[in-house]
């Protein structure tokens, strides 16, 4: 009786000793992984990470920390000017985090640069860059991890509410002092004083309708063709796919749109307004008939194509959009 309740006390110990000491490994290995992730985010707010760092820390368990990681093509050879865009952006982000009161290891920002790490882009099938995604403390990234940039911009107070939606932390973005454009509305001002002064005699331009004019319609022309929203949402200049190398300058969806975007309607929209002039003083000139009748066939050029391709640009943002001018 005494060996067979020996025998019951040593199975017992073995069976709950067994999950005892993997649950010591597990700890230990978690504490390790935290203080190198601490050790690291000392040194540099965003982590750089490679295929076996990604591997281990990211993607291997244990992990209680949620790690926000931009995977990005910052070489020169790639020739992405959004990745570089996105990156300056994302360091104002991680550094207002870093130096932050309420850091914590909650939560990490990392990037995985294609050149470094371009098994890492193939294992989750990635194909384009900058691309911004959220390892979340349990389970595996969803839909929502993955960062709407073409929709939503890579602007770092975006970036930060984008943060807080999916790891709870919130982050108050700390932008450093950037004197460049006081300083350029100094000198702007400086030179319209500097101008009425030394014309101070002389101040009839300021009553030049023509003037005026031209000032109100290059001021509705900016706002009308995105501007204000580019510096709300800070979208990216273009999309430079890394694969292919095919930029698109035309934002596919009606939700969004490219900075480029807007400087090509700004340029359509101001050709179809000179367009309109030309008919105008075609019709109202002094000149003689040959001057007005070029003014007249230019002004009708001008509005038949550049109207034309504004049509395409928005059927190709509006799709099943059925009207079309020139260009079906």
């Amino acid at each position: 009786m005494f060996y067979k309740l020996l025998i019951v006390a040593f199975l017992a110990v073995s069976l709950y000793g067994t999950p005892s000491d993997g649950q010591k490994k597990k700890e230990t290995l978690l504490s390790e992984k935290v203080s190198q992730m601490m050790e690291w985010a000392s040194k540099r707010a965003v982590i750089r990470l490679n295929g076996e760092k990604f591997r281990r820390l990211i993607r291997a368990p244990p992990r209680n920390y949620s790690v926000i990681i931009m995977f990005t093509a910052l070489q020169p050879q790639r020739q992405c000017g959004v990745c570089k865009q996105a990156d300056e952006e994302y360091q104002i982000l991680a550094n207002s985090w870093r130096y932050s009161s309420a850091f914590t290891n909650r939560i990490f920002f990392a990037m995985v640069d294609f050149d470094e790490g371009s098994d890492v882009f193939q294992m989750l099938n990635m194909n384009s860059a900058p691309t911004f995604i959220n390892f979340p403390a349990k389970g595996k990234p969803k839909k929502a991890d993955t960062y709407e940039l073409q929709v939503r911009g890579f602007a770092a107070e975006q970036l930060a509410r984008w943060v807080a939606d999916r790891t709870d932390v919130h982050i108050r973005v700390i932008r450093p002092p950037n004197y460049a454009g006081p300083l350029m509305l100094g000198l702007l001002l400086a030179f319209i004083g500097s101008l009425a002064y030394l014309r101070r005699n002389n101040l009839e331009f300021l009553f030049n309708k023509n003037v005026w004019a031209f000032s109100a319609l290059s001021f509705v022309l900016i706002m009308t063709s995105g501007q204000m929203w580019n510096h709300i949402r800070g979208p990216p200049y273009a999309h430079k796919n890394p694969n292919s190398g095919q930029v698109s300058y035309i934002h596919g969806s009606s939700q969004a749109q490219f900075v480029a975007e807007t400087h090509i309607v700004l340029l359509f929209n101001a050709a179809v307004t000179l367009g309109m002039v030309l008919l105008h003083e075609a019709a109202t000139s002094d000149l003689d008939i040959g001057k007005r009748k070029i003014m007249c066939v230019a002004g009708i050029g001008l509005v038949v194509l550049f109207f034309s391709w504004l049509l395409s640009i928005f059927r190709a943002k509006y799709h099943g959009y059925p009207y079309s001018f020139l260009f079906g």
